[in-house]
């Protein structure tokens, strides 16, 4: 093989997305079935399948592969699932509750009876040390080696596997956190160990302890696993680096991603908006919302002017976590989302789901619950026969059975049964697009629905009707689109730093140098993984690789054709508030120089632009607050190759009938003759479907009608309108 390649690799609950490209912007995807016991088998069977689509063995591909992107769920699920390491806190004397008082409120505060949440280290394992460093930074209190000591045989003795340390404002000097990390290693050289430090060096104590213990958490589960794959893609011929998708919408190599594991927990959905960002551009339209439905869940953001939006305080499973993430909603609604009636006769549908392991009662895999894929198999929105390229034949019997058992708690038919489970999913969904927008003063009139993930198809026009959008867009890569994403990602390293005080007092040069010296640290910390993309260390490889496979720098093709060399960009912000204010909000320093005589100025009117398009109101008579200073340095990655424009073909005669055929090429198919299938939309219809892969640009699709792909299927509803755009793409007109 002399062509060059780069893979993404997005792991999802019921199926593990691949996604090929090659130099010139061919893209080539598969699927396999997740294996959440071991999501590195997953992970190879993937790539085989990809192999066996290119027609090579998988050694072949992978040697001829310059990167591999990774979202993975591992941390996300050891933390939902509490599956994570057994984990001992070593904070100040006196201050070992902090992670069990929160913030001394309840998430639902006028819930009497609501059970205090369960902190993810015992109390018997979060150890007091003498110690004490004030809000300046001075030390009052030494760091008392005897206690140290005592604390650490403690946790030796409870066999714990990694130790998270915190202590009081550490963030503003991390000298005795550094100690208590080398002591700490010295006794127990396999543990893990989590300084708050090297986590979070931020202000607001119990935010800051948290985090760490999340990420000493799941850092050793992540660890782990990471280093199996590694493993078993060296033996299966891969020598170059992987880089794991991060919360931030960045890249990390293995070790960066290990050592700071709790910025993975949001990693797969992350990669679905690095697709949006990108499709964004395509488009040329940089408000979307992105709609991200799989197996298990639905991800949904909102872009505005192509950016997403960033949050500094999410909670996890009850968990707080103040890294910085992409602002990504997720609702237990997705294709294996089982439906039950509770015993008032309602009808609910999620956030249980059955998963990859026994999946939807159609699978034939032992499921008997209903689901949302066997409620669409018998509506007929799905074809048992052509369901994942045909190489998974669905049982309609299955499917209908397990909706009869739906049907008879309800009273009604199995269809009625089957329209209901539909209907309250997308209700669901919509409602998920409510809380990214509506809720947060937006209109989501003005932006277009991007749909996305192997269900999304079947339900987003219904979605976007119901929230008055008149536009959604399905990618071709819209089963893989997270994986596909990842590829347009770039490596970033996150540097922020805490210096409270009034901003003019703060003063400019005080500024110009706090972002030099964190600008020093993110280079720092990030050469090595950009030395290892360019074959000069680590697990890299580069152009000097087999097959001369170009790097991950240098010598991809741009966006626009051109050769992208190593580049390094830096972004900075500020955590600013009012005086009187308890929370902060970030403001982006772009386009201001930080050499600008007015600089403060120039920040502080930003600030109260900002404050006022989020809060609608300004406060000029009140003085500007600086918190946190924030800066990200970020590698550029080779670019997307865009994919080859489709070819136009010679358009037949259009169809006397609406959704009887499409025009310029789109020709129906089915099994055999059959150019059509009956599908349930208020009645039963006799519909034409379209093969995906045989529609020209520049078609246009009527509806009713279905358009099928092998690993998707799109429902296009009565007075909708699809049009084919030139990299084929399908851009629908929602009836409203």
């Amino acid at each position: 093989m002399s062509a060059s390649y780069r893979i993404g690799i997005d792991v999802g609950g019921t199926f593990t997305d691949a996604v090929c490209v090659d130099a010139a912007g061919g893209v080539t995807l598969a699927k396999a079935a997740s294996t959440p016991a071991d999501p590195s088998i997953g992970v190879l069977d993937a790539i085989h399948s990809l192999a066996g689509r290119l027609g090579v063995d998988g050694r072949a591909l992978l040697a001829a592969t310059s990167q591999i992107v990774h979202g993975t769920t591992v941390a996300t699920n050891a933390l939902l699932e509490r599956g994570g390491a057994r984990v001992g806190l070593l904070t100040t004397e006196g201050h070992r509750d902090v992670l069990e008082m929160r913030e001394g409120l309840k998430p639902e505060r006028y819930n009497l009876r609501m059970p205090p949440p369960v902190p993810l280290v015992p109390r018997a394992l979060r150890l007091g040390v003498r110690e004490r460093t004030r809000a300046d930074g001075s030390i009052s209190v030494p760091l008392a080696r005897t206690s140290l000591d005592r604390a650490i045989r403690a946790l030796e003795r409870a066999g714990v596997d990694a130790v998270a340390i915190c202590y009081l404002h550490g963030y503003r000097n991390p000298k005795h956190e550094l100690a208590t990390r080398d002591a700490v290693r010295r006794r127990l050289p396999r543990a893990y160990v989590s300084p708050s430090w090297d986590v979070l060096p931020q202000i607001k104590e119990y935010e800051r302890v948290c985090t760490t213990v999340i990420n000493a958490y799941v850092g050793p589960v992540l660890g782990r696993y990471l280093t199996r794959l590694a493993s078993r893609l060296r033996a299966a011929g891969y020598r170059r680096q992987v880089l794991v998708m991060q919360s931030h919408g960045g890249v990390a190599a293995i070790a960066e991603a290990t050592r700071l594991a709790a910025g993975a927990v949001l990693s797969g959905p992350a990669g679905g908006i690095a697709g949006g960002r990108y499709a964004a551009q395509l488009l040329r339209d940089g408000n979307l919302i992105t709609f991200d439905m799989g197996g298990t869940s639905t991800d949904i953001a909102l872009l505005e002017d192509g950016r997403p939006r960033m949050a500094g305080d999410r909670r996890v499973s009850g968990h707080t976590l103040a890294l910085p993430s992409i602002d990504i909603h997720t609702i237990g609604a997705g294709g294996g989302s089982l439906a039950r009636v509770d015993a008032g006769g309602i009808l609910h549908v999620g956030p249980e789901s059955a998963g990859a392991e026994p999946g939807p009662a159609c699978y034939g895999r032992g499921g008997a619950g209903a689901t949302v894929t066997d409620a669409n198999v018998v509506l007929g929105y799905l074809d048992p026969e052509t369901f994942w390229g045909g190489r998974r034949r669905l049982d309609a019997a299955a499917a209908r059975r397990a909706v009869d058992a739906i049907a008879a708690r309800l009273g009604g038919s199995a269809i009625d049964a089957a329209r209901g489970i539909y209907e309250v999913v997308n209700t669901a969904m919509a409602e998920g697009i409510r809380v990214v927008s509506v809720r947060r003063g937006i209109d989501p009139r003005r932006f277009a629905l991007l749909a996305f993930g192997g269900a999304a198809g079947l339900h987003a026009t219904a979605v976007a009707a119901m929230l008055d959008i008149g536009r959604v867009v399905v990618p071709r890569q819209a089963p893989v689109l997270s994986a596909w994403g990842m590829l347009a990602a770039d490596l970033r390293y996150n540097v922020v730093r805490t210096q409270v005080g009034e901003i003019h007092k703060v003063g400019a040069a005080r500024l110009r140098r706090l972002f030099a010296e964190m600008e020093r640290e993110g280079r720092r910390r990030l050469e090595p993984a950009v030395a290892a993309s360019v074959g000069r260390g680590g697990n890299g490889g580069g152009a000097g690789g087999p097959l001369g496979t170009a790097g991950a720098f240098g010598t991809m093709p741009g966006r626009n054709g051109e050769e992208t060399g190593p580049h390094l960009d830096v972004v900075r912000s500020l955590d600013l508030r009012y005086g009187e204010q308890i929370f902060e909000i970030d403001v982006p320093l772009d386009g201001i120089p930080l050499d600008a005589e007015d600089l403060v100025d120039r920040v502080v009117e930003r600030f109260r632009r900002r404050h006022e398009e989020l809060y609608t109101y300004s406060a000029p008579d009140q003085e500007v607050v600086l918190v946190n200073a924030r800066l990200a340095v970020i590698g550029r990655l080779a670019s997307l190759p865009v994919e080859p424009v489709l070819e136009p073909r010679e358009a037949p005669a259009r169809a006397a009938q609406p959704g009887a055929a499409a025009s310029a090429g789109a020709a129906p198919h089915g099994r055999g003759a059959q150019a059509s299938r009956r599908i349930y939309l208020g009645g039963w219809r006799d519909v034409p479907v379209h093969r995906w892969d045989e529609i020209a640009a520049g078609a246009l699709i009527e509806g009713p009608a279905v358009v099928e792909s092998e690993a998707t299927t799109v429902l296009v509803r009565t007075d909708e309108r699809a049009r084919v755009t030139p990299h084929g793409w399908l851009d629908v007109t929602v009836a409203r």
